[in-house]
């Protein structure tokens, strides 16, 4: 941390919402962070780590349940009028030109329409959108949308800018050129605004953009790990030095966090309410497949592996994840290696890639396992999903509960420990008659 003055400060901020049950499911827990003047941060973390939760309380969108959260020294007890975000998703009125999306905040502020259009031009312009004031949102690219918004939030001159996965709708090379132009506005003071907060999936990105990095865990969200980047930018992302960093991080992304006993708001790897990794059997095979040929050939440096998979991040560490639970490979310090057993499933024929998928899952995914056991203790071999929701719920919001077990579900019938009726939504033993 540098020694300006803190714009933004959190202390001890914990935050919770309620289970399908009523029972609070910490999301946020004893988090201590703050934003200086001059400063970029970057926020990495895995789902369920709270990183946008965490955004919406510095916005003032949503109150921490616990802890202090402070915008030079004041508590923020709502919207912060030197606080402004950009979301991951454009959010324009669809009937507002280009122009009055841009004023809509200066609008709030009671600014007369003249100086209101005048300040608007200006900012699109500044941001690359000169001439396209009165176009609609539809006529834009996603690039030019999301500089829409990115205008929005800069208009009305704020302190901090708070984003969002801003870049991650777009495409690589758009998302890479409204980067650059940010970090041109910002590098030579062209913008007011005097912090500036990143949530990312992309490591990247993070490296490329950030005077400090913030890896948080998940379940619930803490800092787990800082970096401190004392690289003047631009960066040149194939320097030994940026590549050394985004080695780093890579390897403080993928470290195995410290399981801790179930406490009902966290539950450990060991147990059924795990949240599962977000990705499918078409993906695990896939890296597999790559990883396990030219020119890795069973190991490879994860930067390096995701150049050639032509994967984001937030696709890739839930696959090297899935891939570690099932012990097909292990990912230690920034690479990822097929362990035998990995060797042996790349080189194998369908039939028993489905056979080795089914007994890694249930030997080691505690969800899938529990799911067996309850369909072969069961008469009928056949239970509705309602139930396996109903246990996820009790750790997981409704939504996060439904993916996780959809998951399960596609794991569970590739390996064939169960299979599923989609239309009695009844889960049961594999050739297992319906009563």
């Amino acid at each position: 941390m540098n020694n300006k003055s803190a714009l933004v400060e959190l202390n001890g901020v914990a935050k919770s919402f309620r289970s399908a049950d009523g029972a609070p499911r910490k999301v946020l827990d004893d988090v201590n962070f703050s934003l200086a003047e001059g400063e970029i941060v970057a926020l990495l973390g895995k789902s369920g780590s709270g990183k946008s939760t965490l955004l919406r309380i510095i916005a003032g969108l949503i109150p921490a349940d616990a802890g202090k959260v402070t915008y030079r020294g004041q508590r923020i007890q709502g919207p912060a009028s030197g606080i402004t975000m950009v979301f991951q998703s454009f959010a324009l009125f669809p009937w507002l030109t280009v122009q009055q999306n841009v004023a809509l905040g200066l609008e709030a502020q009671g600014i007369a329409p003249e100086e209101r259009a005048k300040r608007a031009d200006a900012m699109l312009e500044l941001i690359g959108l000169a001439g396209f004031g009165g176009a609609l949102p539809r006529e834009l690219s996603g690039g030019m949308r999301q500089r829409v918004g990115i205008a929005r939030a800069l208009v009305t001159d704020p302190d901090v800018l708070l984003m969002d996965e801003a870049f991650s709708a777009l495409d690589v090379l758009t998302g890479e050129t409204l980067r650059s132009d940010i970090l041109d506005l910002w590098d030579s003071n062209r913008i007011p605004t005097k912090g500036l907060l990143v949530v990312s999936h992309n490591i990247e990105e993070a490296v490329m953009m950030a005077d400090r990095i913030i890896i948080l865990a998940s379940d619930p969200g803490r800092i787990r790990n800082e970096i401190t980047i004392g690289l003047e930018r631009p960066r040149n992302v194939d320097s030994p030095e940026v590549r050394s960093l985004i080695d780093e991080v890579y390897g403080l992304m993928t470290m195995r966090p410290v399981q801790e006993p179930v406490t009902g708001t966290s539950p450990p790897i060991t147990h059924p309410g795990y949240r599962l990794p977000d990705t499918d059997v078409t993906r695990i095979e896939g890296v597999l497949d790559l990883l396990a040929n030219t020119p890795f050939n069973g190991r490879a440096d994860l930067p390096h592996l995701a150049e050639e998979s032509e994967l984001q991040d937030e696709e890739l560490f839930p696959t090297y994840e899935a891939l570690g639970m099932l012990g097909l490979a292990q990912v230690e310090k920034g690479d990822i290696t097929l362990t035998p057993l990995g060797v042996r499933y790349a080189e194998a024929e369908h039939t028993l890639r489905q056979e080795i998928f089914g007994q890694q899952l249930l030997t080691h995914v505690p969800l899938a396992s529990h799911i067996r056991q309850q369909l072969e203790a069961e008469p009928s071999g056949a239970l509705p999903e309602k139930q396996f929701l109903e246990l996820l719920e009790e750790f997981l919001k409704a939504d996060e509960a439904k993916r996780v077990l959809e998951i399960a579900i596609e794991w569970g019938r590739y390996g064939e420990a169960y299979e599923y009726d989609f239309h009695t939504g009844r889960l049961k033993l594999p050739d297992q008659a319906e009563e």
